[in-house]
């Protein structure tokens, strides 16, 4: 491990981000960091939530988690993500000023008290505006990562303004798919920029294929949160099709979030209890023998009437890394994680008699479902594993680094 003080020190903002060692939130801006202390100091500064810690050392990363309100209302952020939250439970909007006032405030302290040299912010709203604020205050150059919801959603024209005054201050700009540097382009802000870089999995050491796990022939799985872009509603509405041409299929899910209610009386309106299988939140560790055991693979990605839509689909990613079967919505990031197999996998899942049709075809020839899968897998390669990710980003923030 190199000595941190003689490391460059890099201020990474995020709102999502894991409580506690095995947590089931998404935990990308975690496996970034950690992948990124041979290169750098880094101090990571995320929102408190009940039961967490106000500041710990999370495989060699030091996590700063600052309070915005009394510990039993923290909950702008987890369980759905700061733009569902509010949605679902209006109310919570009275927790956003303390949240990013407290956040631009201690991470202020934290610059000047660490002298940090540069600044990595995870979503342009609300910590690109916090890193442009402390560009204005302390010079300090940031690198803003945009991941999906914060460019494609939050569309009414004060959020535009501000997305766009985070983009212009920028020292550079990532998004995670190509389709998003296009939609950022589209505001004005110069494609040279903007790269393209993904969040990545663990293809090295998590998932991958086990041939010893014996795969399901009847069993689909659902990964992901609750909410709208997943299309889990679609995925549902087209399993009593399903069950017409193969009675024992079952259907597990995996995820948690607001739209569980939802899916839970869509599932007994439909009669389907004794064929969904709610598995609620599950440590990442769990996810790839569901993967391994799955016959096939469904994330019915939409876009959602806010606007919002999937950015670049890890869990499909993950999917694939182990060999399942997938099929998936036919959202434009899609393209480049899937390439030429792209239109052999992906549909427009609310069409419910095709999409029934697609997973019926898969289940019932599960030899060709397996050679597509491994094929799929093969063309993926590397490319989204940690270590390549990981490099993309340290050259980034090393120039970065450099212009300070």
């Amino acid at each position: 491990m190199p000595d941190q003080r003689s490391l460059p020190r890099l201020l990474v903002l995020a709102s999502t981000y894991p409580r506690w060692a095995g947590d089931h939130e998404p935990g990308f801006v975690h496996e970034l960091s950690k992948r990124l202390t041979h290169d750098f100091d880094i101090t990571v500064l995320c929102p408190h939530a009940p039961g967490t810690c106000t500041s710990e050392n999370l495989d060699g990363v030091e996590v700063v988690r600052y309070r915005y309100a009394p510990e039993p209302l923290e909950t702008l952020v987890n369980n759905g993500g700061i733009v569902t939250n509010l949605r679902k439970q209006r109310w919570k909007i009275l927790l956003v000023p303390g949240f990013v006032l407290s956040q631009a405030w201690t991470a202020w302290r934290l610059v000047r008290r660490k002298h940090i040299n540069a600044i990595h912010a995870h979503w342009l709203v609300p910590q690109g505006l916090v890193a442009t604020l402390l560009k204005a205050l302390t010079g300090t150059p940031y690198l803003v990562t945009s991941h999906g919801a914060d460019l494609y959603a939050l569309r009414a024209a004060p959020f535009q303004t501000l997305k766009r005054l985070v983009a212009r201050h920028a020292a550079a700009i990532t998004v995670v798919s190509t389709s998003m540097r296009d939609r950022m382009s589209a505001h004005g802000v110069h494609t040279s920029k903007i790269s393209v870089q993904p969040m990545g999995v663990d293809m090295a050491q998590r998932f991958m294929p086990d041939p010893s796990i014996q795969r399901s022939q009847r069993k689909i799985l659902f990964v992901g949160r609750l909410v709208e872009k997943k299309g889990l509603v679609h995925l549902l509405a087209a399993m009593p099709r399903v069950l017409q041409r193969i009675p024992d299929a079952q259907l597990a899910i995996a995820g948690f979030g607001p739209g569980e209610a939802e899916a839970r009386a869509l599932v007994e309106s439909l009669g389907l209890q004794s064929t969904v299988n709610f598995l609620g939140a599950l440590p990442q560790t769990q996810l790839p023998d569901l993967y391994r055991s799955a016959a096939l693979f469904v994330a019915p990605f939409v876009r959602a009437a806010s606007g919002d839509e999937e950015g670049l689909g890890l869990v499909l990613v993950e999917a694939i890394a182990c060999g399942c079967p997938v099929l998936a919505g036919s959202v434009p990031a899609l393209g480049e994680v899937l390439g030429q197999e792209n239109m052999d996998v992906t549909m427009d899942p609310r069409d419910h008699d095709r999409l029934a049709d697609r997973i019926v075809d898969n289940l019932m020839q599960p030899e060709s479902a397996l050679i597509r899968a491994e094929q799929l897998r093969h063309s993926l390669g590397r490319r989204l594993d940690w270590p390549s990710v990981a490099t993309g980003y340290a050259q980034i923030l090393h120039h970065l680094d450099r212009k300070a």
